[in-house]
């Protein structure tokens, strides 16, 4: 683990080379689970304000499920999630095109309707943050859902993860991962 404030940092997520394959993987992470994209408390009130904006986005049978269900759920943990559209099914802000599953928030980001990108899980993963005891662990999730973003020729995991990174944890932050990469592990790769 590296230490960055009171941040710690699994190796891997500097050491493991990563880039999302919609086409080979079709979304499978907004699809597959046990419960929905884990939620920030912060993130409630936000789902609540940008709703009514982003229910255009969502087919008739999702916005069924979250009239129902509502828009956020407590999972099996106790932790606030998205819901799902059936259990261990796809996420109810899911949409598809081309059989590829997209999340509905980030396209109503994308067309500029509302200002929030989608809950900060979702953009960071496959890298999961969990908080204990005053610091904050920032773990790579390893899924074979995944195994087809693992590509030799793609660029470490925390630079395809520049922007969640900045906009969790700040640039100065990103920057020291940086530095840390340089010196410790891009040494290492020549």
């Amino acid at each position: 683990m590296i230490l960055i404030d009171n941040i710690f940092v699994e190796e891997s997520i500097l050491t493991t080379s990563f880039s999302c394959c919609l086409s080979k993987c079709f979304g499978a992470c907004c699809i597959e689970g046990e419960s929905g994209a884990p939620l920030a408390d912060e993130e409630l009130e936000l789902l609540e304000k940008i709703y009514p904006k982003v229910k255009s986005y969502l087919p008739a049978n999702n916005q069924k499920v979250l009239s129902e269900k509502g828009l956020y759920v407590k999972d099996s943990d106790g932790d606030w999630t998205t819901p799902l559209l059936e259990e261990q099914g796809p996420c109810a802000y899911v949409i598809f095109k081309n059989n590829i599953a997209y999340c509905g928030i980030e396209k109503a980001f994308n067309d500029k309707k509302i200002n929030w990108q989608k809950p900060i899980s979702c953009h960071l993963y496959p890298i999961r943050v969990e908080y204990k005891k005053g610091f904050v662990y920032l773990r790579y999730h390893q899924w074979e859902i995944c195994e087809p973003a693992l590509n030799a020729n793609a660029i470490p995991l925390f630079q395809f993860l520049k922007t969640p990174l900045i906009r969790s944890f700040g640039e100065n932050f990103y920057n020291q991962l940086e530095e840390i990469y340089k010196e410790k592990f891009l040494v290492k790769k020549k």
